[in-house]
């Protein structure tokens, strides 16, 4: 259908304006069409200037903007791409940047077959998502209120002699804790009052997100995911919140590469560099990933939790899970025992892990 497009639009989005240029078939330089604003109908009309909309291919780059745009202008039949910023091709000698070039430059580039689209993935996997970044950023606001509270008890010298903290003997401790000064008492109360909100937020996210779960048309994948050792429900949700459907990855390589695990490369002639990972595409489930490869710093075995989370699920599931201990927890310990730095050794881990991770997923049938 390539030959039905009589126009490829270069759309620059931000939040207030979007730029607009279009390039036609052939080798003519594209031209800039002008600037609307962010609501669909003004762009609507710019577009309905430059031709009917199947007769036009748009792109736009991912960023803060989402994938709303791209769905409305779809459902109206336009053909709307969103880009891997990351992958669009730079000119090194460019120093000047501005909404117009950037659109005559998607314009262009869109033309020429240059551009790396993303997934736009469908809605209801995108609610699951965002309520899975939600408890995340909860996470981490938790780990900075906690901070804030530890930083104060040290400064004036009061120091937890427990193994464990944030448990009940903590709190024990925490609430015997007391100053000299009527000031100092209101501003610790206020700490423990802002840890104690920020834990009781990731319980009800935490809740929510199993109940949203449930009835999700990936909870299947999810479940045969946490057959997997390191892999609990939350780094479950994550991993396929994330990455949607993971049957769009044809071969294990092709989502490593898309996670940033592999090495970097610099060969040129006869000489073959190797350097840091990539770190490219979906850096949350990298981070799942990394976290999850140091629990096969342990022997593989059964533990009970395991057990009930392999309950229900078929052979093959089972299978891939037992296969996928032994041969990480093998390679972990390979791995240090020439050295290696333990860092490095749980990118090598999460690398083979995702392969895994592939493998689960495609056992399992989901609604398309």
């Amino acid at each position: 259908m390539e030959h039905d497009i009589t126009g490829y639009v270069g759309l620059d989005v931000h939040k207030g304006s979007i730029a607009v240029a279009v390039a036609a078939p052939g080798r003519a330089a594209p031209r800039f069409v002008g600037t609307t604003g962010p609501q669909l109908t003004e762009l609507l009309k710019a577009l309905s200037h430059l031709g009917k909309p199947a007769q036009l291919n748009l792109a736009y780059e991912a960023g803060p903007c989402g994938y709303t745009l791209a769905r409305e202008l779809i459902a109206r039949g336009y053909r709307c791409e969103v880009i891997a910023v990351a992958k669009t091709p730079r000119k090194p000698g460019e120093r000047i940047k501005t909404d117009r070039r950037d659109a005559l430059m998607l314009a262009r580039y869109l033309r020429a077959g240059e551009l790396t689209p993303v997934t736009i993935p469908d809605a209801r996997d995108e609610a699951l998502r965002d309520l899975s970044r939600a408890r995340e950023d909860a996470v981490r606001a938790r780990l900075k209120a906690r901070q804030q509270l530890k930083a104060m008890l040290l400064r004036h010298g009061h120091r937890y002699e427990g193994k464990t903290s944030w448990s009940a003997a903590h709190e024990r401790y925490l609430g015997e804790v007391s100053f000299a000064h009527a000031a100092q008492n209101i501003a610790y109360a206020e700490y423990r009052s802002a840890v104690r909100e920020a834990h009781e937020r990731v319980q009800r996210l935490e809740a929510s997100l199993r109940e949203q779960v449930e009835p999700w048309r990936f909870a299947p994948v999810v479940r045969a995911l946490m057959t997997l050792k390191g892999i609990d429900f939350v780094a479950a949700v994550t991993l396929v919140a994330e990455l949607g459907d993971l049957a769009r990855f044809a071969h294990p390589k092709e989502l490593m590469s898309y996670l940033g695990l592999v090495p970097s490369e610099y060969s040129t002639g006869e000489s073959r560099a190797q350097g840091k990972i990539t770190k490219t595409g979906n850096g949350h489930v990298r981070r799942v990933l990394i976290e999850s490869a140091w629990s096969y710093r342990y022997a593989p075995r059964m533990n009970r939790a395991r057990v009930v989370r392999c309950e229900g699920q078929p052979k093959p599931i089972r299978d891939l899970a037992w296969k996928a201990q032994l041969r990480l927890c093998s390679r972990y310990r390979k791995l240090s025992a020439r050295g290696v730095h333990q860092n490095k050794v749980c990118v090598a881990i999460a690398r083979e892990l995702a392969a895994f991770v592939w493998d689960v997923a495609r056992h399992v049938p989901v609604e398309r």
